[in-house]
């Protein structure tokens, strides 16, 4: 049970490290079984999203975490199909930016993208979608366009706040992933402005026919030592000394541009 709870430990050849910690949640359907115990592997599956397991993760932030570390928690939690964001989850996301110092929130399990949102600088990714999976020619789910993904970007500050996120539109098709035409990028465009509306997110695109998070300047910032209305430095267009590559369910950290 303890090492399913362990961070993996990814090492930056510039220095620090990225840490990542992976939890699933019984609203993916993940049943109790797959629990890690004493006595048997399995998943790291949070009993529920309250305070106390909040204070639990924190404690297992602060044991390996060294100046320079960022942090990341990937949790596989929410429905495969549908927008909404339960309350209780988005309380959870930013729960831990505030209370277990994490630095980034890695959602998944939604077999499409869902609405964005930067809490405290931090960046918190509710659903990335699936990046290839084999629900090709499954119909029924024809409106949340699930052919479509992204691959996402992401560079942060070295304390761990968000500078850039850049997205790739990509289609699934045959068990490969191929760039969109434009119109299927606008789609996706549309579909994040809209769902990013309630975190005060927005995208718009690149020249290159990538995507680019815009997010507002002025945010509620939570640590530990207090809370206060900062005005960041950082602009969505500054590139930071990390550049975090998320491919659905997979991280990678890698030197960013100067």
């Amino acid at each position: 049970m303890g090492e399913a709870a362990d961070p993996a430990v990814l090492a930056h050849p510039g220095g620090g490290r990225l840490l990542v910690l992976a939890f699933a949640h019984r609203s993916s359907g993940v049943p109790s079984a797959w629990a890690a115990t004493a006595h048997q592997g399995g998943v790291n599956l949070l009993p529920d999203l309250g305070e106390v397991t909040v204070e639990r993760i924190a404690g297992q932030v602060r044991a390996p975490r060294r100046p320079g570390d960022i942090v990341l928690a990937s949790i596989h939690w929410g429905g495969n199909w549908g927008y909404q964001i339960p309350a209780e989850h988005r309380r959870f996301a930013e729960a831990l930016i505030d209370r277990a110092s994490v630095d980034l929130v890695h959602g998944h399990s939604s077999h499409h993208p869902k609405g964005i949102e930067v809490h405290g600088g931090r960046l918190v990714l509710y659903g990335c979608g699936d990046f290839l999976n084999d629900y090709e020619g499954i119909g029924g789910n024809a409106a949340f366009c699930g052919d479509l993904s992204l691959m996402y970007f992401v560079t942060l500050d070295p304390a761990g706040r968000l500078r850039r996120l850049e997205m790739v539109p990509m289609r699934i098709r045959r068990f490969h992933v191929h760039r969109v035409a434009p119109a299927d990028s606008r789609w996706l465009q549309a579909m994040l402005d809209r769902e990013g509306r309630g975190f005060d997110t927005g995208v718009g695109p690149a020249k290159d026919g990538s995507l680019l998070l815009r997010w507002s300047q002025r945010i509620r910032f939570h640590r530990p030592w207090g809370a206060a209305w900062l005005s960041p430095p950082w602009t969505p267009d500054a590139r930071g000394p990390f550049l975090l590559g998320l491919l659905a369910h997979q991280a990678q950290l890698i030197p960013g541009p100067d």
